[in-house]
């Protein structure tokens, strides 16, 4: 069997979505689709609307046959870590391909991966935003600049797969209709996830029967969503409480933000007042909610990195194709691979993934790691 791998948030799952995934399996003809999925905190810093087992069994339903987590140590990083993550996880699964959506497909981003990896410092200055000195650097290399995020993050899957022993096939495509950025629904039917989010948030679920497969849409009519907003006060009595050195060991945390985080979070009464708070030209709003993010898990930058050298394959859910696939790549299977949490996962190879499920869980009511099992979807 042959497979493709997609790498995805699905937050949540649309018809974009939808769009891709059937790309993907007439573009390569896989005879197994695979999808690395963040969990439940984003890459931009942000906790997902839906639990990372809603949105593994939406995935499942719309057709995918393997559903694997993206560590979160590396699903809130910046784009080269992301994607290093989850093409680690593809490659270790033996796919043949990866499909993936930019919003210009033919620009040769293999060439512009090859010239960057010609300068091993591009990107060390480690309070400069990746976008900042990924833009520096390939300005400087090739003359050209990219501006939006998925072209960005094609960038980041080339360089990730150029450094594997066997890259695989990348496979770019384009973004349908809806921009990244559009914030509300604009078209019959396709949507971007940020206007996805709001109208579910607004409770507009008759824009949304549009844009989203009936399940989703399911889902988000009958489940609890999660926003920062829900976290803000573990958040706040976190800055408040803890010792100020702790929390300039966060990971992503830049030298003096941890006071000025301190600082705001005295008076602030809701997680957008804080963040606009803290905002200043040096910092993107991103960066600040991977910190935030960070600082609500506790997750030290040197726990974060020690964890990115032991990546692992964690699986959420499969149907026939994906159970036959997994017994057929198990045995060489690079990376450990993990079906359910036991006490010693969660306090060790696993710990960073629990204790984000637990913060999650506090505010879902679900249990999100012990005692659950992966989805099977064998009819």
């Amino acid at each position: 069997m042959h497979a493709v791998g997609l790498i995805t948030e699905y937050n949540p799952l649309h018809n974009g979505h939808l769009y891709h995934l059937r790309a993907a399996k007439r573009l390569t003809g896989a005879d197994c689709t695979i999808v690395v999925m963040s969990g439940n905190w984003l890459q931009r810093g942000e906790p997902a609307i839906l639990d990372k087992w809603t949105r593994a069994q939406l995935a499942l339903e719309a057709g995918v046959d393997l559903v694997v987590e993206l560590p979160v140590f590396f699903a809130t990083q910046p784009a080269h870590l992301f994607a290093r993550g989850g093409v680690e996880i593809l490659s270790a699964l033996q796919c043949d391909s990866l499909v993936f959506g930019a919003e210009h497909p033919d620009l040769d981003f293999k060439a512009l991966a090859n010239a960057v990896m010609t300068q091993p410092d591009a990107f060390s200055r480690y309070n400069a935003t990746f976008a900042t000195q990924f833009n520096t650097a390939l300005q400087d290399l090739t003359g050209v600049t990219l501006t939006h995020a998925n072209d960005m993050l094609s960038f980041c899957y080339y360089l990730a797969n150029q450094q594997l022993a066997t890259p695989m096939r990348l496979v770019p495509i384009q973004r349908k209709r809806a921009d990244h950025a559009e914030t509300v629904i604009e078209h019959a039917d396709f949507a971007s996830g940020t206007a996805v989010r709001r109208a579910a948030f607004a409770g507009h679920f008759d824009e949304l029967a549009a844009v989203v497969p009936a399940a989703t849409l399911q889902q988000l009519r009958t489940q609890r969503l999660q926003r920062w907003d829900d976290f803000w006060p573990l958040l706040q009595y976190q800055l408040l409480t803890i010792d100020v050195h702790r929390s300039g060991q966060f990971d992503q945390m830049a030298e003096g933000l941890e006071y000025r985080m301190r600082e705001m979070a005295q008076t602030a009464t809701s997680f957008d007042e804080f963040i606009h708070q803290v905002k200043s030209k040096r910092y993107t709003y991103t960066r600040l909610q991977r910190v935030a993010t960070a600082a609500l898990l506790q997750m030290t930058q040197a726990e974060v990195q020690t964890a990115q050298a032991h990546n692992y394959v964690r699986v959420l859910g499969f149907n026939a194709t994906g159970q036959a696939y997994l017994h057929q790549v198990k045995k060489d299977l690079p990376l450990p691979l993990y079906t359910k949490i036991n006490k010693d996962l969660r306090l060790h190879g696993l710990r960073l993934d629990y204790r984000a499920g637990r913060v999650y869980q506090l505010r879902n009511g679900v249990s999100q790691d012990l005692y659950r099992k992966p989805w099977r979807k064998l009819k």
